[in-house]
């Protein structure tokens, strides 16, 4: 199948823009594969440093034989449901290294921090910065170089991010990603919303609250709705960094074991292949296919923009938008469907949806670690008699309410759209938004905080149409916490029948559901983006069809307002206390969303 004219416009024009940045990382990649193996190029002492720990015979394999010597990077705790699994996977790793005849170390580990205990707190507004630290302390573990590849254990949303930027910037390294998979299905994704927007009506307590919650995350494993996580790994099975099919397998189950085992030996007959040579522009590519063609998380327009300029590759939201003018919406998980994770699994995932986008030209057959390429992740792992099989899938989408057929597709568009006006550039996500509601026009409520936009909800304030405003969120002001606090009031009052929309420089990671939500606004008000000439009262038009966010006030008077500024408390309170102030040179130095809210260049 020929490529599509749009996709390969697309990546020819990501070719052009990252053409020296993208000559200038290959060739570092070069420089670093033509040195000898670390242990026989570090001196004596380093070397015995380094294997200093470990029994004698695999001293002898990596000194004498000179056998693979893999590293693990970790991002095991048990504070992350979905990366309780790990605890047990290095003993794993260096039983199937052994019997392969290679030789494991754990390299490191990197701090893994949970949304979902931080929403809402001060410990969110660590999150996105938490994304480069994991980088940074993924290259503290590489950089003692004695390695030959790298096996990375992680999962959640900032983590795979931030592990496959430190990847890429030792991308002489031939590297895999070992998931864990989702945790069984509970209390439904729907319900629990549910419940979520009867407590914030008042109508049922914190227990009642509590419970649903307790029945919705309930084990180990990935929680299950589709959000940043399991978008994570849509994603690295696009690029072909995983073991095919093993991205949302239970944890405990026998294919998740022999599915491990696989990652050693599919790694270490990848030897000759780099991740810095494998992760080009069109594999970058795949991945913005992948999160479009599944209504993914809108975290990654921010993360792959930093994941790509890691493996000098340039790309921007003129990109997503471009594509999801073309790539069909092929699945319908929560938020953006009742499914689950596990029954998009049932139904055929990431394989499916790879198949289907593959064979209709909207995605490249890029080199993979799997031999076959790309093409492996069509099909799905089993096991037969003990013995791991992949399996062709249906011609037909056996679950078509879950996953569908580029034929029929559930939108000839995928999820998200870029905004353009005079209140910057943002991003929304509309798969799983009522037709009716891509367009609203409505008076603008102005807030700098989710708790002062909670409290009048409450008092009834915003019992209107309205187009609620929180700004000074974005990475410079706070870190860009997620806004997750806003989804149940606003989703109140649009069943109301109100006409409501979020704007906002911060972001909410697509779990605004039904409700638009201009999100990751840019620049940023604290950067003296045009959010903060925003008025109480102002006009303000979200128009998610032709593309636009605008405030509708007369340009002479829009170029005279003068720019709001943060309260210096509330400053003052961002940069203290939990931590925070440790990130102070982060918030200084960072880039502004579209260029992937970057610390380190």
């Amino acid at each position: 199948m020929p490529m599509h004219p749009t996709v390969q416009r697309v990546v020819e024009r990501i070719q052009a823009r990252s053409a020296a940045s993208r000559q200038a990382y290959l060739a570092g990649v070069a420089r670093l594969r033509s040195r000898t193996r670390g242990t026989d190029r570090l001196g004596c002492a380093n070397v015995a440093h380094a294997v200093a720990a470990l029994p004698t015979n695999d001293k002898l394999r990596i000194v004498a034989e000179r056998a693979p010597h893999l590293a693990v990077v970790t991002a095991y705790n048990d504070m992350l449901s979905a990366h309780q699994p790990y605890e047990g996977y290095p003993a794993q790793i260096r039983a199937a290294a052994a019997r392969l005849g290679a030789t494991v170390q754990v390299a490191g580990g990197v701090p893994a921090m949970c949304d979902g205990v931080t929403q809402g707190t001060p410990g969110m507004e660590l999150s996105l910065f938490s994304r480069d630290t994991i980088a940074m302390g993924a290259a503290v573990g590489l950089t003692h170089d004695v390695f030959d590849g790298v096996l990375m254990l992680g999962v959640c949303d900032k983590i795979v991010p931030g592990l496959l930027i430190g990847a890429l910037h030792f991308g002489h390294l031939p590297t895999l990603f070992v998931p864990a998979g989702p945790m069984a299905s509970g209390l439904s994704n729907s319900e629990k919303a549910k419940v979520r927007e009867l407590y914030a009506q008042g109508k049922v307590g914190r227990a009642e609250l509590l419970e649903a919650e307790n029945a919705a995350y309930h084990g180990a494993g990935t929680c299950t709705f589709y959000g940043t996580a399991n978008s994570n790994q849509m994603l690295l099975e696009a690029m072909g960094l995983h073991v095919p099919g093993s991205a949302f397998v239970h944890p405990h189950s026998g294919l998740r074991q022999a599915l491990t085992d696989e990652a050693v030996r599919l790694l270490l007959a990848g030897m000759d292949k780099p991740i810095g040579e494998l992760v080009d522009e069109r594999c970058i590519l795949n991945a913005m296919v992948a999160l479009l063609a599944t209504g993914g998380s809108t975290n990654h327009l921010i993360h792959w923009v930093a994941v790509a300029r890691a493996a000098g590759i340039l790309i921007d939201w003129s990109d997503f938008s471009e594509l999801s003018s073309v790539v069909p919406l092929l699945a319908r998980v929560y938020p953006n469907g009742t499914a689950d994770v596990n029954q998009f699994q049932a139904a055929g995932g990431p394989s499916l949806v790879i198949r289907e986008l593959l064979d209709a030209g909207l995605m490249f057959e890029v080199p993979a670690m799997a031999a076959e390429g790309l093409r492996a992740h069509t099909r799905e792992p089993g096991l037969a008699d003990g013995q791991l099989v992949w399996r062709d899938l249906p011609a037909k989408p056996p679950e078509p309410a879950v996953v569908r057929g580029v034929a029929e597709p559930f939108s000839p568009s995928g999820g998200l759209k870029l905004l353009e006006g005079n209140l910057g550039r943002s991003v929304i996500k509309v798969s799983a938004v009522p037709e009716d509601r891509h367009v609203i026009e409505a008076p603008a409520r102005i807030f700098s905080s989710q708790e002062a936009m909670q409290a009048a909800f409450k008092a009834g304030e915003l019992d209107r149409d309205v187009v609620v405003v929180v700004r000074f969120q974005g990475p410079r002001a706070n870190g860009m916490p997620e806004l997750h606090k806003l989804t149940p009031p606003l989703a109140v009052l649009q069943g109301k029948g109100f006409k409501v929309a979020l704007v906002t420089d911060g972001r909410m990671s697509g779990a605004s559901g039904k409700v638009p939500a201009a999100i990751h606004v840019s620049p940023e008000a604290l950067a003296g983006g045009p959010l903060a000439r925003l008025c109480d009262g102002d006009l303000v038009r979200l128009d998610a069809v032709a593309g636009t966010l605008q405030a509708l006030v007369p340009e002479a008077e829009w170029a005279l307002r003068p720019l709001a500024t943060l309260d210096p408390a509330a400053a003052l309170d961002n940069a203290h206390g939990l931590g925070r102030e440790l990130f102070g040179g982060m918030r200084r130095n960072v880039t502004a969303a579209e260029e992937g809210a970057i610390t380190w260049i």
